[in-house]
């Protein structure tokens, strides 16, 4: 079964520095290598999908320049669709700044583009999410149009997964919205403000009509909890780290693709967190997503 996925979100241009750790305010230090590198959380989890054999399409939108074209071009190479993706005139493309040091990394995002991606962009490619079975988004683009492609997708009966990075309070109609949330531990604790423990956050969320939270821990695993069942914990995998900036992607793109693949939520999870171990080995975001091929020899050697 392939499943069809559409994914909502942004596109942006990656400027990667490698350091031996992270500077302090007002320091400078040399660093080891720079790159530029195709990314953006929404165009990083398309790729990703169509590297496992998702049937991929994108909205968002790119600046008429030259990072844009070559953002494009690499959702064109990997097999998604993107039609949905638009040109604006209104300003340029967005990007990333991003600091590797020490197993870890430190991003700063410029929307650009991506706040220009609109409800009215939605509503256009209204077709996109028809065809779909699962709509995926992200926040680094408008809660606006966040809140608003939810709502269509939900009135489509498509199943909405919402991966809340960067965290912002979201609106109840949003959440009501949600399928399956899927925050790490810092976005959990501002999505749940007030709230203390982390049974008691995810709790909160389903409360106001999440469906499903899935609660990324790092090296930890991964919590799940479904309303008025018991917590779940699901292990994760102890790997080598050579980069660790597109891992909350690739558990994202690992849980859409098995959830089309009707997996039960567990395993759906389980086969998440095989395709973000996976992702982390590698450099890039976008060149470290894993394909199916190798995410079965991943299981089977575990």
């Amino acid at each position: 079964m392939r499943p069809s996925i559409v994914v909502i979100g942004s596109l942006n241009m990656d400027m990667v520095v490698q350091a031996p750790r992270l500077p302090v305010m007002g320091e400078t230090l040399l660093g080891k290598s720079m790159q530029f590198v195709p990314g953006g959380k929404g165009a990083n989890q398309a790729i990703g999908l169509a590297r496992l054999g998702a049937e991929v399409a994108m909205i968002g939108s790119v600046g008429k320049d030259h990072f844009g074209g070559v953002l494009l071009s690499a959702l064109q190479e990997a097999g998604v669709n993107s039609t949905g993706v638009k040109n604006t005139e209104d300003c340029e493309t967005g990007a990333a700044s991003i600091v590797l040091a020490e197993g870890d990394n430190s991003i700063i995002v410029v929307p650009g583009a991506n706040a220009h991606c609109t409800r009215a962009d939605i509503d256009t490619q209204i077709g996109l999410i028809k065809r779909a079975d699962i709509v995926l988004m992200q926040m680094e683009i408008p809660l606006a149009t966040v809140t608003h492609a939810a709502k269509v997708a939900k009135q489509l009966q498509k199943t909405v997964i919402l991966n809340p990075a960067p965290a912002q309070k979201l609106p109840p109609e949003l959440l009501a919205s949600v399928d399956y949330l899927t925050p790490n531990e810092t976005e959990l604790a501002i999505l749940a403000e007030g709230q203390t423990g982390l049974e008691e956050r995810m709790n909160a969320l389903l409360t106001q009509g999440v469906r499903h939270v899935i609660t990324t821990l790092g090296a930890q695993g991964v919590a799940y909890k479904e309303k008025g069942k018991t917590l779940l914990r699901i292990p994760g995998h102890q790997v080598p780290v050579v980069d660790t900036t597109g891992a909350g992607d690739a558990f994202n793109v690992g849980l859409a693709y098995a959830i089309g693949c009707c997996l039960a939520v567990p395993d759906a999870i389980s086969f998440a967190n095989k395709v973000a171990a996976l992702s982390v080995g590698r450099f890039g975001a976008q060149q470290g997503m894993p394909t199916l091929e190798e995410v079965v020899h991943f299981s089977q050697s575990c």
